[in-house]
């Protein structure tokens, strides 16, 4: 028998780090890699394994999250009969918002016993990577597995930013730890050690019935890795690791071991110009596992003029449709929709998001620019630090972020940097 897979996709936190690329919009809907937003690659794993019974759910600044889902994915024909849904909070079960992850999924059993699936796949929203999900459901079958979750090997410097897990042979996990201060190194090699992705799956029994005890404890924050996970292996249930450098993507070769965590201005920063590469550490060329994102009517990009100080070209850059590079140099930049970058401008490892124009003479060097942006003639932004500081946000490596602006209608209107 077929069994049911429902996916719960978590997309609701501040994203607090992010700031101010979150100032107006939950995390999951930044932009990223000139054309997607972020939680296009959580859905496209999705999709790609055949799994397209989804429901994300969101909570903060959710408007651009829940209309690139309605305009991009819950219209889209490659569904079929199944369904991308956004669920905002709404106060199922009280008066409070999600107080924790596992209450997320608490405030919606509704979903789940509506849709009667046997398997729920609890999936975040915010993370750079592929991955084959039917992987990872049949060797959840394949153990007899209540929870299986995926891991991955980080440097032990790293690791008490996740949970940690200890596995024995067969990969039952023995020992999990949320992000402690001291983390367990793999006993095979004392420099990593093994933690989650964040990445659930699920017997739909085993969920719901560690959520109602979760939630009839008050003393729980009420966080998956916090509290339902320890439970589950204190009362002896059988959780298991997925080794996610096993899963096998078709189009990719070798071991699969990309996955970001976008979570900081420099992860971002650093995760967006990975894509940039002649042999990139995440190849977005790979057409047997697409990035599916909006599709826009516009123009294909143009470079434009050839002359001796004023030649448009860019060198291990990307560059969206409707962009116009008119006269100046780009080296290492990723660049979204519908930007204009006039003449004799130079601009270096930045990332510049849709609707932007870049005046004359202007020099940017490690910076990011939000939508709607018009950077002046003559600006210099990335050259000094202290002065950046005093009119931008600059991240603990140097990079400076101008927030988004208004959105506007026709030429753009000027906006003082």
């Amino acid at each position: 028998m077929r069994r049911r897979v429902l996916g719960m996709i978590m997309a609701g936190g501040k994203g607090t780090r992010l700031y101010p690329l979150t100032r107006d919009r939950a995390k999951p809907a930044v932009p990223f890699g000139a054309r997607y937003r972020i939680i296009d690659w959580v859905l496209s794993n999705f999709v790609n394994s055949g799994i397209c019974s989804l429901y994300v759910l969101t909570q903060f600044k959710s408007q651009s999250l829940t209309q690139h889902i309605q305009e991009t994915w819950g219209r889209s024909s490659m569904l079929g009969e199944h369904f991308i849904i956004p669920v905002p909070a709404q106060m199922q079960t009280g008066d409070s918002w999600y107080t924790g992850t596992g209450d997320a999924i608490y405030q919606n059993l509704n979903l789940i016993r509506e849709s009667r699936p046997h398997i729920v796949a609890v999936f975040g929203g915010d993370h750079i990577y592929r991955m084959d999900i039917s992987q990872m459901i049949a060797f959840h079958n394949e153990v007899d597995a209540e929870c299986t979750i995926a891991g991955i090997t980080v440097p032990i410097e790293e690791a008490h930013q996740f949970g940690v897990m200890k596995v024995d042979e067969y990969g039952r996990i023995v020992a999990f730890q949320e992000k402690p201060k001291d983390p367990a190194p793999m006993p095979n090699d004392p420099k990593r050690a093994l933690v989650s992705m964040g990445n659930y799956i699920f017997s739909a029994r085993s969920l719901v019935d560690s959520l109602e005890r979760d939630a009839a404890d008050d003393a729980s924050s009420h966080d998956f890795g916090k509290d339902i996970l320890p439970r589950l292996l204190d009362r002896g249930q059988a959780l298991y690791c997925y080794n996610f450098e096993r899963n096998k993507v078709p189009g990719e070769t070798g071991s699969n071991t990309y996955w970001r965590d976008v979570g900081t201005i420099d992860a971002y920063y650093e995760a967006t110009l990975d894509l940039r590469d002649v042999v990139p550490n995440f190849n977005l060329y790979n057409r047997q596992w697409p990035i599916r994102t909006a599709a826009y009517d516009l123009p294909p990009a143009k470079f434009v003029h050839d002359e001796k100080d004023r030649i448009g070209h860019a060198i291990n850059s990307i560059v969206a449709e409707g962009t116009i590079v008119s006269g100046a140099r780009l080296k290492g930049c990723v660049v979204g929709r519908n930007v204009r970058v006039n003449s004799f401008s130079d601009l270096e490892d930045c990332i510049i998001m849709d609707n932007v124009e870049i005046g004359r003479h202007v020099k940017l060097r490690g910076v990011i620019i939000d939508k709607n942006v018009k950077v002046p003639d003559q600006e210099e932004i990335g050259f000094d630090q202290a002065r950046d500081s005093e009119r931008f946000h600059v991240s603990e490596k140097g990079i400076v972020v101008i927030p988004k602006q208004p959105r506007f209608e026709g030429s753009l209107g000027t906006i003082n940097l």
